[in-house]
């Protein structure tokens, strides 16, 4: 025998379980790139790749997160079960949640004036819409000589 625990890659122990855990709560989700070999994961740098993804493929099975796999990697997001459930695990207090369920800032923002047209309200200006489809005396649309004609020959409809 190497010495060596025959399940330590696949199962984490209860110090790195609760490091993915703590992880996921205050995050909300979580990523990992499929990578069994990794030496770490990307964010966690203590604990094997694999063993994060062991831990949250434990979580989906008893449906405390929702997994998407797109470009080799994992997405797991949290469900509301999940919370509950890492938060007992955790023993957090009901006031902490995780940040994909906090709200943003509300970033207080002066409205800018808008500048007035110079030259006063005379009449419309001469980029306005309503101007242009309005415009009195105009004859609007093409020509007195315009004359269409159309011809087949083109296209699937073409006579054979």
């Amino acid at each position: 025998s190497s010495g060596i625990n025959a399940e330590w890659p696949l199962r984490p122990g209860k110090k790195n379980r609760k490091a993915v855990y703590e992880h996921l709560f205050k995050e909300g989700v979580m990523v990992a790139k499929k990578d069994y070999n990794a030496p770490h994961h990307a964010e966690l740098k203590t604990i094997p790749n694999l063993q994060v993804i062991k831990a949250m493929q434990s979580l989906r099975s008893k449906g405390y997160v929702k997994e998407q796999f797109a470009w080799r990697h994992y997405y797991w997001y949290l469900e509301n079960d999940g919370i509950t459930y890492l938060r007992d695990y955790l023993h957090l207090p009901q006031e902490i949640v995780p940040s994909t369920l906090k709200r943003p800032a509300a970033r207080t923002t002066t409205a800018v004036p808008k500048a007035k047209p110079q030259g006063g309200s005379a009449g419309p200006k001469s980029d306005d819409r309503d101007a242009y489809r309005s415009a009195e005396g105009k004859s609007v649309g093409p020509g007195q000589g315009f004359q269409p004609e159309f011809r087949g020959g083109y296209g699937r409809g073409a006579p054979q």
